[in-house]
């Protein structure tokens, strides 16, 4: 049915002004060139009444609390076009007062609300944590560093979020983020600024009288938690960055922006990292951009090369295969890493086109390897699948048809597999693993103990090897859960009848203790890095004259 345009809601002055005085809303335009600021609405609320409708800059500053006058500086201060203001203002006989607001048309003009702090502030926290969400911590910060003072701000990152989404579906996944929230409130004291300032983030602005912000969040939040029956085992990415609070701090966003660089430095590092920014991070953007740009082309090149790691028996020290991992072999940089490349292959959808190389050039080296040393023919190699190649179309065919053309004996290659890829769909995961276990692959369950496992789905999959992940593997001595989850999973291991392989094995103090609580096989730097091919061939040769891989005693 249409209206009859009498009929129709006009919106009106009377209807506005009662709208924000019922709200206890305040509108406000500040025009700087007219140094000129408005106010409509609930203004005898906000203690605001003496300056309205309308007052000058300095008659604000007269009004407000002196303790907040640098925030109404601040408020007033020309920003460019699109840029928020937020900031929380008391006036002199009122109660504190939220402003936000953005700059207009190329820094004229400035717009915005002011709502008393206790009608606003539950839209200020993040709904699933109950923490500051990024804004309000933003604006929170920005008033703590106005006073002189020391400060450090430390932000983590929840590694492999998207991997625990994956694998638990996001509504578990946000029950993880909200005990997360819940720990981080419960270990820091009321003096510091908590809050969740990404999907997978949390920040923490800490007085100088908090010592080591970054050891209590690690503390707190990387503790084993149980959701909905699965296991999870959370690790944290960390970067931090000091400040001395007063009137040549920085912005509070730019001080953040600076953690995040130290996190993504701390990334590369691996899981569990920590870093502090310094001015080299800046230059990181750029290299990114020119490192996208010679990767492409890189695989069918030949930069991407497989290197292969040593896994050795624990009880006798002799080599019992290798596990082949990605370096990029840059013709200006060198050998490159895979923590700076794979993201970026993963982002570019050149994953797939990289697993396919790295399992020929694997599987072909291992049978050249097995012609050349008869000794040689009891070795295996690995090869990890890379996020989704799982679900690929003629993965079954391809592997098959590879391990026939190498002439490799069945189980002597063999194909390490992610928690997240199973546990995204069991079912179907489980009829592809047993159609490769079929077409001649052993398989592995790579990163065993990192958090997103169910037994059950465990114990009637096809692997036949478990691997613990190298970072309770290397703080299994300082630190008890890590050592509780590494014997663990080696009696899992033996209940279920499968080989366990410890990764991260530094020295032979570690081997020692793996070997005493019955663990397989061990690999590590405590044994050798990544070798080229022509490195392999000679520590295995050398293995083979001495009849043991070389290890150092300590790390």
């Amino acid at each position: 049915m249409s209206l009859r345009a009498q009929d129709r809601f006009v919106w009106d002055a009377t209807a506005t002004l009662e709208s924000l005085g019922a709200a206890d809303v305040v509108l406000w335009l500040w025009e700087p060139e007219l140094d000129r600021l408005r106010f409509t609405g609930a203004v005898r609320a906000l203690a605001l009444s003496p300056l309205a409708p309308e007052c000058s800059s300095a008659a604000i500053m007269a009004l407000s609390l002196p303790q907040d006058r640098a925030l109404i500086e601040e408020v007033l201060k020309v920003q460019p076009p699109g840029e928020e203001v937020v900031a929380r203002v008391r006036m002199r006989g009122g109660e504190v007062g939220v402003w936000r607001g953005a700059w207009l048309e190329d820094g004229v003009r400035a717009a915005g609300v002011v709502v008393p702090e206790v009608k606003f502030a539950a839209s200020e926290l993040d709904g699933l944590t109950g923490l500051l969400d990024r804004r309000s911590f933003v604006a929170r910060a920005r008033e703590r560093l106005q006073a002189p003072g020391a400060h450090t701000l430390v932000v983590a990152d929840l590694d492999r979020l998207r991997r625990l989404n994956e694998a638990l579906g996001h509504e578990r996944a946000d029950l993880v983020l909200a005990a997360l929230g819940s720990r981080l409130s419960a270990a820091f004291p009321p003096g510091a600024l908590l809050a969740r300032v990404g999907e997978d983030e949390f920040a923490v602005l800490a007085p100088v009288s908090v010592e080591r912000p970054d050891e209590i969040i690690r503390n707190a939040l990387e503790q084993p938690l149980r959701v909905a029956g699965f296991d999870i085992f959370p690790t944290l990415s960390i970067g931090a960055v000091a400040v001395e609070g007063g009137a040549d701090a920085p912005v509070a966003s730019e001080l953040l922006r600076r953690a995040e660089l130290a996190v993504e430095s701390a990334k590369g590092g691996g899981r569990g990292g920590a870093a502090s920014y310094g001015r080299a991070l800046e230059s990181d953007g750029l290299s990114r951009l020119a490192l996208e740009s010679d990767l492409r082309g890189a695989i069918s090149r030949g930069e991407i090369v497989p290197f292969y790691q040593p896994v050795v028996r624990l009880s006798t020290g002799a080599i019992a295969g290798f596990e082949a991992l990605a370096r990029w072999r840059h013709p200006r940089r060198g050998v490159i890493a895979p923590d700076e490349f794979l993201p970026l292959l993963a982002e570019m959808g050149l994953l797939v086109e990289l697993g396919a190389h790295m399992m020929a050039a694997a599987a072909f080296q291992l049978s050249d390897w097995r012609r050349a040393h008869r000794a040689a023919g009891e070795i295996s190699v690995s090869v990890n699948l890379s996020v989704g190649e799982i679900d690929r179309p003629n993965l079954v065919m391809d592997v098959g048809r590879l391990i026939r053309d190498a002439e490799l004996p069945k189980g002597a290659f063999k194909l390490e597999v992610t928690e997240s890829d199973i546990m995204r769909d069991p079912d179907s995961a489980a009829v592809v693993l047993n159609q490769l276990r079929d077409a001649g692959a052993a398989l592995a369950l790579d990163d065993f103990g990192t958090g997103f496992s169910s037994l059950s789905y465990l114990s009637r999959l096809p692997f036949d090897t478990l691997k613990i992940d190298r970072y309770f593997v290397r703080t299994m001595g300082s630190n008890e859960g890590s050592a509780k989850i590494v014997r663990s999973v080696v009696n899992l291991g033996r209940d279920l009848d499968l080989e366990v392989v410890a990764e991260g094995v530094e020295n032979a103090e570690v081997a020692r203790r793996l070997q005493d609580i019955g663990c397989d096989y061990g690999q590590g730097f405590g044994y050798a890095p990544a070798l080229s091919a022509q490195e392999a061939e000679v520590y295995l040769n050398e293995s083979y004259v001495d009849g043991t891989a070389p290890l150092k005693a300590r790390g």
